[in-house]
């Protein structure tokens, strides 16, 4: 990795992956491409466009001589299902233009997955790298077929794509916006502002989770790794920890007082079709995926970053 390009540079994911690989690789070595909400703090080189116009994204990589690409935009579950033909479009369309690119510039490809590729079928405790996987939302939906397309790239044109499937992430530099897991983020911001809150999902649901930190290192980690220790083309199941809402409200209030309730909407459905707990032994064979924060350490650090962060916080 040389000349890096982000997609989806100021989103949750990118908005803390951009700096790290600043960090690593120099800033002028990054690009961010971003097409709204770019922050005016941001330090670094910035690039507007549409990963839908093929034209300027490749305009981009070509002006940079860029050889890898972290993709990163999508649109996310629950916000998709407000607009499901435009999710489809967005996820589906811009991955296959960074792909079609990659076959005509020789890049290296990160692309990410999601438990949300899976669905109600899919065994819910422990669920194995392959399984059923057959999703109930237009972003799960579009991840299958985005696992799908990275593997038929690489088997057809040899293309370097390497991808994870990504637990809920958690983080306090990003408020919610748009996922089935911020409830696992908004019990901070919301306990701060107001020591309440009301949780869209029941109390006993529980799903996969991984801070931030953990999730930016097996992104970089996968992509330093040499070819033959990666399944090129597939999507690893990336885990962590896997806690109820109930325990996470438990260990939020031995730091904090908050009174939680339960109020479960649409969103509760869409958590409930997705697993318990990931079996992510393939990429802790492979590649050597460890994690390092578990909830008791991720609780600590949520609630002292946002006290010192947030207004009034």
């Amino acid at each position: 990795m040389q000349k890096i390009l982000v997609t989806g540079a100021f989103g949750q994911i990118g908005s803390e992956l951009t700096p790290a690989l600043q960090a690593k690789y120099g800033a002028d070595n990054v690009i961010a491409l971003g097409h709204s909400n770019i922050p005016p703090s941001f330090k670094g080189v910035v690039e507007t466009a549409e990963i839908t116009d093929m034209v300027a994204l490749e305009a981009v990589i070509t002006k940079y001589h860029i050889d890898t690409v972290f993709h990163l935009v999508s649109i996310l579950s629950a916000k998709g299902e407000k607009d499901p033909s435009l999710t489809w479009k967005i996820n589906m369309e811009g991955l296959k233009n960074v792909l079609d690119l990659a076959v005509k510039h020789k890049l290296q490809v990160f692309w990410p997955s999601t438990i949300a590729a899976f669905g109600p079928t899919t065994p819910k405790d422990q669920t194995p790298q392959d399984t059923i996987m057959q999703p109930t939302t237009m972003y799960g939906v579009s991840k299958v077929a985005g696992e799908n397309l990275c593997h038929y790239y690489f088997l057809k044109y040899g293309v370097d794509v390497r991808s994870v499937r990504y637990p809920g992430v958690i983080s306090w530099k990003t408020p919610p916006g748009g996922g089935t897991s911020d409830y696992a983020v908004a019990i901070f911001y919301e306990g701060l502002k107001s020591g309440k809150y009301e949780c869209f999902v029941n109390e006993k649901t529980t799903i996969p989770m991984m801070y931030i930190d953990d999730a930016i290192r097996g992104t970089i980690e996968i992509m330093e790794a040499p070819k033959e220790k990666v399944a090129l083309g597939l999507s690893y199941n990336l885990a962590a920890v896997s806690f109820s809402a109930e325990e996470l409200a438990t260990e939020v209030n031995k730091h904090l007082k908050v009174d939680v309730t339960y109020k479960p909407d649409y969103r509760q459905t869409i958590a409930d079709s997705w697993p318990k707990s990931l079996d992510d032994s393939k990429a802790r064979t492979d590649w050597g995926w460890k994690h390092e924060i578990d909830l008791t350490k991720m609780t600590t650090i949520m609630i002292d970053a946002l006290k010192e962060n947030l207004p009034n916080g």
